[in-house]
């Protein structure tokens, strides 16, 4: 690790990448990136199954997706993307449906033949029904929005087995825009720009990170730096707030993910990338099929697959989403008044802000955060 960097990097998923990038290229400033994990990517990291050569992302399937004309520019100066067009599917009752809900899932699930236009008063009808006014938690604003009949069916199990939580218990905030679709559009995005880096995600980040400026050290914990951190003039730090602060005001609550990947001897082993069961009987939430994101490539005649279960994160747990409760929001802004005393480290990312963060939103944020925190710092130390 060179003592020469002027910043530390704390985090090598997006948010640390695009700052390192920006910094050693615009800037001209030597960074050091350090991540306790033994990869660079984060949670974007894929990585080629050695036993049927699919290329699999670790973390779970991650569809670049954005109508952001500036992150789209950005990061196709790292990556080609191929044509991918994200479409998901969910079982519920042993039936197969297109999700988000659509006119073809309307159709489906109530067994009628509705048109498109149709199907508003349909569901507002629904809506109705339930007689929703003011909703005050997850449940109600998704009935408010579908009706009891789809937020049964296609909702509710499945966030019980995502949040291991009543519905009736989180904030309708975490549901604040349901799609419902009044055609057969079965792309799960919306976005101007989707698709998968045709060399992989992985090689995605080796290309932003690959600079004479910019060092990387992996499996280095930054808690075991002691006096090493004083070595830089500044930290970026994209590890989890609470943890920085030694947890003093106490733990944020976090959900986790565990893996059960299986291999298969056939070249398609359930029709698309990702299947959704919303069933709450079963334990798993979907299963995830990679080989899927990679049509472009040669066809192999066997496949891998994850099945996801989302468990209450621990304390050596990766961390993925955010549990956004009362109790969570208040320690939040606790941790924000300490994070704003700390004249040398800037906080960001997902874990920084305690915020979930699509890639794109992520890459936006450390573009920002680099033109309007840190650039004018260096331009001002310069002065």
């Amino acid at each position: 690790m060179r003592k020469s960097c002027d910043v530390l990097i704390v985090g090598a998923g997006f948010f640390g990448a695009v700052i390192a990038e920006r910094l050693a290229v615009d800037s001209g400033t030597k960074v050091c990136v350090i991540d306790t994990r033994h990869h660079i990517g984060g949670n974007c990291y894929s990585i080629v199954d050695p036993e049927t050569s699919v290329e699999c992302h670790r973390y779970g399937s991650h569809i670049f997706h954005t109508s952001n004309e500036r992150c789209w520019d950005y990061v196709r100066r790292f990556t080609r993307f191929n044509g991918y067009r994200h479409v998901v599917h969910t079982k519920y009752r042993d039936q197969v449906y297109t999700m988000p809900i659509n006119l073809g899932t309307i159709n489906a699930f109530y067994g009628c033949n509705l048109k498109p236009r149709d199907v508003g008063a349909f569901i507002r009808q629904e809506v109705a029904r339930a007689g929703i006014k003011h909703p005050a938690n997850l449940e109600e604003k998704a009935i408010s929005l579908i009706g009891w009949p789809l937020y049964e069916a296609f909702i509710k199990g499945y966030t019980l087995k995502q949040w291991e939580t009543d519905p009736r218990q989180l904030s309708a905030d975490i549901i604040t825009r349901l799609p419902v679709r009044f055609d057969y559009n079965t792309r799960y995005f919306d976005d101007l720009y989707e698709g998968i880096p045709c060399d992989g995600y992985t090689r995605l980040f080796e290309c932003m990170l690959d600079h004479p400026n910019i060092e990387v050290c992996l499996s280095t914990n930054f808690f075991n730096m002691g006096s090493r951190r004083k070595d830089y003039e500044l930290i970026v730090y994209s590890g989890p707030m609470d943890q920085y602060f030694n947890y003093t005001e106490g733990r944020l609550d976090w959900r986790t993910i565990h893996f059960d990947v299986q291999r298969h001897d056939c070249p398609d082993y359930q029709g698309c990338s990702v299947m959704n069961y919303a069933d709450s009987e079963i334990p798993f939430t979907r299963i995830h099929e990679f080989k899927h994101f990679h049509t472009e490539r040669s066809r192999l005649q066997c496949t891998t697959t994850y099945t996801e279960y989302s468990l209450a994160a621990g304390p050596d747990s990766d961390l993925f989403y955010p549990v956004s409760t009362p109790r969570n929001l208040e320690l939040l802004k606790k941790y924000q008044l300490l994070a704003k005393q700390e004249d040398r480290v800037i906080f960001g990312g997902r874990l920084g802000y305690y915020r979930y963060l699509d890639m794109d939103d992520t890459i936006v944020a450390a573009l920002d955060c680099y033109e309007k925190e840190i650039r004018p710092r260096l331009i001002q130390r310069s002065k």
